[in-house]
């Protein structure tokens, strides 16, 4: 999620793109300097998505929660954010993670999070072309996803990129998705370079 000061210069933008309504986004890599607006998004979050994100009730994100998803080093842990282009403050808005299962493996657990108001606009699946291209180029072939039964928006958007389910005991969810034939599903929602 981009840094910047309320009302003054527009932030650096990898990828900039727009909501479904037309509102103009910006995609880029989260940075660990990002910690102050990974705390405002998650303050920001509807009750209800935080603890369907988190498993949790906080209502301030404890510090360890901020520091893990600043943590971005762009092998074992990847993320992107995205802030929206309103000419004003730009607020981060959204973000998703990867972040390796150990050193060696080429599993990453994903993690993403739109705030309520910008859901439904494809910016999830934005986000995931963009986190995805990074995954592919780093190794990682595969992302475990853990969905509590009650998300039933995250689950069909797991299953619509091809996720799929396992068998597991408890009540939250896991799915397993393929980089590779997600990245081909989301060929055009933004522009991903294609592996050479």
């Amino acid at each position: 999620m981009a840094q910047s000061s309320p009302g003054r210069h527009r932030p650096l933008c990898e990828i900039e793109t727009s909501l479904a309504d037309g509102r103009a986004v910006c995609l880029r890599t989260i940075r660990p300097s990002d910690e102050a607006l990974i705390r405002d998004g998650i303050a920001e979050m509807s009750d209800r998505s935080r603890y369907l994100r988190f498993f949790s009730a906080f209502r301030e994100p404890p510090d360890s929660v901020v520091k893990r998803l600043s943590a971005v080093d762009g092998h074992d842990h990847l993320g992107w954010g995205a802030i929206l282009l309103d000419g004003k403050e730009y607020p981060p808005i959204a973000a998703a993670h990867a972040i390796r299962l150990d050193q060696a493996s080429t599993i990453a657990e994903l993690s993403i999070a739109v705030l309520d108001e910008y859901q439904g606009q494809g910016l999830a699946r934005k986000l995931m072309a963009a986190l995805l291209d990074d995954c592919r180029d780093e190794g990682i072939d595969c992302l475990e996803i853990q969905i509590m039964g009650e998300n039933a928006a995250a689950a069909g958007l797991a299953r619509s990129l091809g996720a799929k389910r396992a068998a597991t005991l408890d009540s939250v969810q896991h799915y397993h998705l393929d980089v590779a034939k997600t990245l081909a599903r989301l060929r055009g929602v933004i522009n991903v370079n294609e592996p050479s």
